[in-house]
């Protein structure tokens, strides 16, 4: 199973950092009618209820952009996911659907506010990981968004380099069709409030919708 630390920095910076971690072996399909079922009734009750200024204001999505400004990084230029993706719907745009998996993931994310990382288990290089804090010129390819600037932002490290931030994971850990066991780490810069909670999501929806297996749940 996997360790993940809290680096030295993250702790001086951002003490009340919580983590909850999901491992499961999957079955991942390229769409599940109940899952966007889920996420078109999760639409509907976010356009009824928020605008796109209120839902920086949200207390987990508020807590993660004041780390980022802690770290140094300006959060409504590198927007965390949980907000970009409640943004997205609020303008009327639709969600991408990429896979059972990622968008599982997204749900997840939508109705917590955590931003999650979703990574491919088995490319993940070794068994020991670290949150700590992005470094100037520091190499990472963001999904789908080409090379990213991570300096002073919060990343997850594996032996090989950085795999993910709140804005973006890295293309080399990325889930697809052929993934068969997914880590997911739910970032708690607002504390443990929740994170329980959200991580059993996590997982009872991995169950539901990727039959999910072998599934551990796990707060650091």
């Amino acid at each position: 199973m996997y360790t993940i630390r809290i680096s030295e920095e993250i702790k001086a910076l951002w003490p009340q950092y919580r983590g909850a971690a999901v491992y499961a072996a999957v079955e991942n399909t390229p769409y599940s009618e109940g899952l966007w079922t889920e996420i078109g009734e999760f639409t509907t009750h976010l356009n009824a209820t928020e605008t796109t200024d209120s839902i920086k204001h949200h207390p987990v999505i508020m807590a993660t952009r004041e780390a980022y400004r802690a770290c140094g990084k300006d959060p409504s230029r590198y927007r965390p996911s949980a907000e970009a993706l409640r943004r997205r719907l609020l303008r009327g745009l639709d969600l991408y659907r990429i896979d059972t998996l990622v968008d599982l993931i997204n749900l997840v994310s939508l109705r917590t506010g955590y931003s999650i990382g979703g990574f491919d288990a088995d490319k993940i290089v070794g068994t020991d990981l670290c949150l700590g804090i992005g470094q100037e010129e520091e190499p990472f390819e963001g999904i789908g968004r080409g090379t990213l600037n991570i300096a002073h932002m919060p990343v997850i490290r594996d032996a090989a380099g950085g795999i993910g931030t709140p804005t973006s994971d890295h293309e080399r850990t990325k889930m697809d069709l052929g993934t068969r066991h997914i880590l997911a780490i739910i970032n708690g810069y607002s504390g443990n409030e929740g994170l329980q909670e959200a991580a059993q999501m996590t997982a009872e929806l991995l169950q539901k919708y990727a039959s999910a297996s072998q599934c551990t749940v796990w707060m650091f």
